[in-house]
């Protein structure tokens, strides 16, 4: 075995030995684990938080539809249907809960919720409970305590705002009330029933896999369970499409909007020193110049302007180079086109005059000369 091929095996045996190694090291420090990692909720799961108790009814054979708002005119509501007002009853309007008790009335069953806590004037006006007789309370309130059989202990109602009723426009079928007030009412109105809790945070996607909710949950639909279809009304209380762009996709338009600033400061036009405009006696002697040589042009002499362009690059080329000014004919041409680098082809039409009323080749000599005498 050759000295090369030896060096060859012994590195390529050092190298399969440190790979040993450390395929050892890492088996021996790390083991293979599953995780389960929860993926951010999307569609009606992140907009519905009754999506859970949609599902839930569904399985157990019962009709239920889930929607942001009432529209009784598109879902029209049958006699032993149940609605489930999830939001602030203060949304609704007057006519609605007077249709509500109406339908109520028929055999309907309807669950609301008292105002939420925060500011609230007494004496104010909430749709279905003030018609009922029903006044949310303004005093603070505790936790009442809820015990289900083979349940851990329980609390609900902690975040709520309890209700007294005052008047005799529901009669009060079920109770539940605590030193501060009640937290439940079912009172019977009509052929129906009216149930007004202290909120609704048991019936939310995270809160309804407690037992404790589940039984409550069942019990509160009990009247008119599986007799007709449960609408779950719900606030579509959803960002604006603008502000979740902002929050959760910069990642996207951060980028492109500084790709986009640089090309445009890239493209910007670049501005020097402000120039004072010309006085107005040399803008009409310059206006005077410009129509003397249109008017020369337009009536054939166009040799006698390029005769003056040339001169005038000529009188700047004694000054600038008197050598390529001494010399003449091609002489001259080879000079000026090794000196601009330009085409000798091109300084030699330049400097002959061009035929009368070919405007191109006039266009051509005329731009040619000024270029050159620029250079200068």
């Amino acid at each position: 075995m050759s000295r090369h091929n030896a060096r060859v095996a012994i590195v390529v045996v050092v190298v399969l030995g440190l790979l040993a190694l450390a395929v050892t090291w890492w088996l021996r420090n790390y083991e293979r684990v599953e995780e389960t990692v929860p993926l951010p909720r999307t569609g009606e799961a992140r907009s519905n938080p009754l999506y859970v108790l949609k599902l839930a009814l569904i399985a157990d054979g019962v009709k239920a539809q889930a929607r942001p708002n009432l529209q009784r005119s598109k879902y029209p509501l049958g006699d032993r249907d149940t609605v489930l007002l999830y939001r602030d009853p203060r949304t609704l309007s007057r006519e609605e809960g007077r249709a509500l008790l109406e339908w109520v009335a028929r055999g309907g069953h309807l669950l609301v919720r008292t105002p939420p806590p925060g500011p609230f004037a007494a004496g104010t006006v909430v749709p279905v409970l003030t018609q009922l007789d029903v006044v949310p309370a303004t005093t603070p309130s505790k936790c009442i305590g809820w015990d289900v059989r083979g349940e851990n202990p329980h609390v609900e109602f902690c975040r709520s705002r309890r209700a007294e009723l005052l008047g005799t426009a529901g009669e009060l079928a079920l109770g539940w009330a605590d030193s501060s007030g009640n937290v439940y009412m079912r009172l019977v109105h009509g052929r129906g029933y009216v149930d007004v809790l202290s909120d609704f945070d048991f019936l939310g996607n995270d809160s309804l896999k407690d037992g404790p909710h589940i039984a409550l949950t069942r019990q509160l639909l009990a009247p008119n369970y599986r007799a007709g279809t449960v609408h779950l009304i719900y606030a579509a209380d959803m960002p604006s499409f603008w502000w979740t762009l902002v929050l959760d996709s910069w990642m996207a338009w951060l980028p492109l909007l500084l790709a986009l600033l640089a090309w445009l400061w890239l493209r910007a036009q670049r501005f020097g020193p402000q120039l004072p405009a010309p006085a107005s006696e040399r803008r009409s002697l310059l206006e005077h110049v410009v129509a003397s040589g249109e008017h020369v042009y337009r009536y054939g002499y166009a040799h006698l302007l390029h005769e003056a362009v040339r001169n005038a690059f000529l009188a700047r080329l004694r000054r600038r180079d008197p050598q390529a000014a001494a010399l003449g004919g091609e002489a001259q041409v080879v000079m000026l086109s090794e000196r601009f680098s330009v085409p000798a082809a091109e300084i030699r039409d330049a400097l002959s005059t061009p035929t009368a009323r070919d405007h191109a080749a006039f266009r051509s000599r005329i731009a040619t000369l000024v270029r050159l005498r620029n250079l200068l």
